[in-house]
């Protein structure tokens, strides 16, 4: 058979294994390698919350999920390549594969003891599975391989096999055209300090690279063609959490503050605790706490004292900190409380993501207690809005939370690195020496409510601020309702005005289409697909993403109220629709997914296709009866016409105008019509 090289703009390869098999580092490497080659990507890392499952079952398969290409948004919804480590990975993730995608699997891992557990009722987990036979079959002996790789080490018989996620790794690279001497650049990034390991996984590399090589196995391999729109600079692979730290740290350089970050380890925000506490050489300083209020408080101390001072956390530390969030709102301190949502509530789905904190981010604390609630759209862009996070909370001396989830902390893309003297410089709302004479704690600029910030050791500005209600003038404490409604209405008009601030609301797509989908957050690449496939399938769709929350973009009850249909799709049971209707009141489909999996963009398209369906009625002239006739909104002329014989007129499609004008019609693809006595 002659070697056949498939060009192609995109591929998605899934790694699956168990969670000791090592599928996160060669998910990881891969994406690298690419990252390095001009390949945009986009990463999900899928692995279960259990410290470690039983070897071999279906509970404890791990898997990493890459798409390569150019114009890459999402990790793709259906894989091209899958890699099973065994036949309880198989099991799990066989749905994902394409109809004439390359299975390669370790067929040592294949035998009677691991098919027993991992559920399998017969000896043939290919038919059982019901995997079709377009899909090429690429069995590999990756264990037996990997030990005669190794077999001159000395390495006991557990260090050998859990190298054998490297030879997978060669092979791939094999398939896909990767330069070995970069994985293996990689490799001593990641074993330098264990020379031993670095030769052994170097070796069983190689030798998987060669196997593919030297054996041509009887699949094509593929050449992925690099991005040629991108903009000009250089560009690392980066994931969602280290993207937060570094725009954490980017703002603290703008700010001229020092950055503190005050939290406690939460699965899925700890790497960004990780990151920051690296990062002394930055004077970034961490405080590692015994529990999540007390993360919280020492931000709200670090604040007071004029640092940039950042928590992070996940929903259940979200809930444990509200009443410290609320001493922010009401002592008016600049904090930035990251919340990296996972599946809920209480420790619900500690590894899998959702969007379900979102009512809590913007009304989870007890009395009137207004925040700044902004959400990262993509992995990259978690620096940006961690920067911009930064911003607003020292601009308007007020805590602002910054929505990020699983699927983005943890998912990696490709990075363009900023230079410093791009960023934008931040101007922390601080008291000066106008401000000095008679200054207390509600000093406050009159048009944008925000307070003149001083900090102790600022001579001349001594003041006291505490969780009770200040008297609007003085300072001093109260408890006159009168004051208190006013000072209510001031925190509230400071958020409100953050809306000045901030961009107003873009629309992506064909903007003259009937049809706006509306998302927030992380489900803007999975969005944007399904709007591009519904445009170019004609049906004529729009796309309005929401980074900016709380408050909304000034111009968003303009934008929404343009569009006949708004539909508004997000990780949770409407949490971002119900808010919708208490800004902008009209009415709104949901499309709604808790299933703790990001989108699958074929069925947004698939719903909102089907959601188009709408019923329109028209009289015809020798009709008695109205007709009642569903009808598309991706045909922009779907009625086709019939005589009262029901014979096709012409055979033609006609416009709503012109069935109005000619005899009884039924519309194509539906046998009958719905009659409607009006």
């Amino acid at each position: 058979m002659e070697h056949k090289i498939i060009d192609t703009q995109e591929v998605v390869i899934r790694f699956t294994g168990d969670s000791g098999d090592g599928m996160q580092l060669t998910g990881t490497l891969f994406s690298n390698l690419s990252a390095i080659l001009g390949n945009e990507i986009a990463t999900f890392p899928d692995y279960p919350a259990d410290m470690r499952a039983p070897q071999g079952t279906v509970g404890g398969v791990s898997g990493f999920q890459v798409h390569v290409g150019s114009g890459i948004h999402t990790p793709g919804d259906e894989a091209d390549v899958l890699v099973a480590m065994n036949c309880a990975a198989l099991k799990v993730n066989h749905k994902i594969l394409k109809k004439c995608g390359v299975l390669i699997f370790d067929t040592d891992s294949f035998d009677e003891k691991n098919m027993e557990k991992a559920g399998y009722k017969t000896d043939n987990p290919f038919t059982e599975l019901g995997i079709s036979e377009t899909i090429q079959l690429v069995p590999v002996a990756l264990t037996s391989l990997t030990q005669k790789s190794l077999e001159d080490f000395g390495m006991d018989n557990k260090a050998v096999v859990r190298c054998k996620n490297m030879f997978a790794l060669g092979l791939i690279c094999w398939l896909f055209n990767r330069p070995l001497e970069q994985a293996i650049h990689f490799l001593g990034g990641k074993f330098g300090k264990k020379p031993d390991l670095l030769k052994a996984n170097t070796k069983v590399l190689t030798d998987g690279y060669n196997y593919g090589n030297n054996l041509h196995l009887n699949i094509s391999t593929f050449e992925v063609n690099r991005a040629e729109n991108l903009p000009k600079g250089r560009y690392t692979i980066i994931a969602g959490n280290k993207a937060t730290a570094l725009g954490l740290i980017a703002a603290a350089k703008k700010s001229g503050k020092e950055l503190f970050l005050g939290s406690y380890p939460i699965t899925p925000a700890t790497d960004i605790m990780h990151e920051l506490t690296a990062r002394k050489d930055m004077g970034v300083k961490v405080v590692q706490c015994e529990d999540e209020i007390a993360g919280v408080c020492t931000t709200l101390g670090a604040a007071f004292a004029g640092d940039l001072a950042v928590t992070s956390t996940s929903g259940p530390g979200l809930s444990l900190k509200s009443e410290a969030i609320g001493l922010g709102v009401m002592a008016e301190l600049p904090i930035v409380v990251i919340d990296v949502m996972r599946g809920g509530p209480s420790t619900g789905l500690p590894t899998k993501t959702e969007q379900t904190d979102l009512l809590q981010a913007i009304y989870g604390r007890n009395g009137e207690c207004p925040c700044i609630v902004i959400a990262a759209s993509s992995s990259d862009n978690c620096f940006d809005y961690a920067f911009e996070a930064c911003r607003l909370a020292l601009e308007n001396n007020t805590p602002v939370v910054l929505l990020t989830d699983a699927y983005l902390g943890n998912g990696s893309a490709l990075w363009r690195l900023p230079k410093l003297a791009e960023l934008p410089e931040i101007h922390p709302h601080v008291a000066t020496e106008a401000h000095k004479e008679g200054y207390n704690a509600v000093c406050r600029d009159a048009e944008t409510k925000v307070r003149h910030l001083a900090f102790p050791g600022m001579e001349g500005f001594t003041h006291r601020t505490c969780g009770l209600e200040r008297d609007a003038n003085k300072a001093n404490i109260s408890t006159d309702g009168a004051n208190h409604a006013k000072m209510v209405e001031t925190r509230a008009a400071k958020v409100a005005q953050v809306a000045n601030q901030i961009p107003e609301l873009k629309v992506e797509g064909n903007v003259d289409a009937d049809t706006l989908v509306v998302g927030w957050g992380s489900t803007y690449g999975h969005l944007l697909s399904a709007v591009n496939t519904m445009n170019e399938d004609g049906c004529p769709c729009a796309l309005a993403h929401f980074n900016y929350i709380s408050p909304l973009p000034k111009n968003t009850a303009e934008v929404i109220r343009k569009y006949k249909k708004v539909v508004v799709c997000e990780l949770n049971s409407g949490q971002f629709a119900t808010y919708l209707r208490s800004q902008v009141p009209g009415e709104y489909l949901q499309y709604n997914k808790i299933e703790g999996q990001p989108f699958n963009v074929g069925q947004i398209v698939e719903y909102l296709k089907n959601s188009g369906e709408d019923y329109h009625i028209l009289v015809m002239p020798d009709h008695p009866t109205p007709i009642r006739c569903r009808t598309h909104t991706c045909d922009p002329v779907p009625y086709i016409l019939y005589d009262n014989t029901n014979k096709i007129l012409s055979g033609l499609k006609y416009s709503e105008k012109d069935a109005k004008k000619s005899g009884n019609f039924i519309e194509e693809g539906y046998k009958t019509i719905e009659k409607l006595i009006v």
